[in-house]
């Protein structure tokens, strides 16, 4: 079994020609190049209905598969388009099915994707998720403002955003391991999640 951090990198778009799910395969190469061993989780391929607390994980389609794939990261990047100023409903969904065993303690990366200017909302409501779940957040985040531009029969066309995205994989595996802090006051607020 390899020592290399494991990096679940979550795909929350649903299009086929996905910016969003490029520009994590691009940051999955800057992972590999830091030594550490990712996975791309491309939600397209899970059965993630509408989230119902009262409904068990092992029924609730492939919840529990998924839930298992990044409890057993090291780390993970969150990926999403920007919809109406925040993240997708699919990513939200993903993340509703996930809890403190899959999060707390646990180094995540963010990246959006906005067909206009820099996502900036989309980042800054995934990394209030993030601390409510007590992970630690990089500082270092990706954005590919001007998709449809940026990027071009699934290639990047700007090298500078392609590099910021593949170092956001750098840091990921740089900082996997690092030492868990204290609770946030967030995460002691967030009762539900301990439902």
């Amino acid at each position: 079994m390899s020592d290399a951090p494991r990096i679940a990198a979550v795909a929350g778009s649903l299009r086929d020609d996905s910016v969003t799910r490029v520009a994590l395969e691009r940051a999955l190469d800057g992972v590999e190049r830091e030594g550490g061993d990712g996975r791309l989780l491309d939600l397209r391929e899970y059965d993630l209905p509408a989230f119902d607390p009262d409904v068990d994980a092992e029924d609730a389609g492939d919840a529990a598969e998924f839930t298992s794939e990044v409890r057993d990261a090291d780390a993970v990047i969150l990926g999403t388009p920007m919809y109406h100023g925040s993240y997708s409903s699919t990513l939200k969904t993903a993340i509703d099915y996930c809890g403190f065993d899959e999060f707390e303690h646990k180094t995540v990366g963010l990246l959006a994707v906005s067909g206009g200017s820099f996502p900036i909302t989309a980042l800054e409501h995934l990394r209030s998720v993030c601390r409510a779940l007590d992970a630690w957040v990089l500082p270092y985040q990706a954005a590919v403002p001007r998709s449809h531009g940026a990027v071009r029969d699934g290639a990047f066309t700007d090298e500078d955003i392609e590099e910021r995205v593949v170092e956001l994989g750098v840091e990921v595996v740089h900082y996997a391991t690092i030492e868990p802090s204290p609770p946030s006051m967030e995460s002691e607020e967030n009762v539900g999640a301990m439902d």
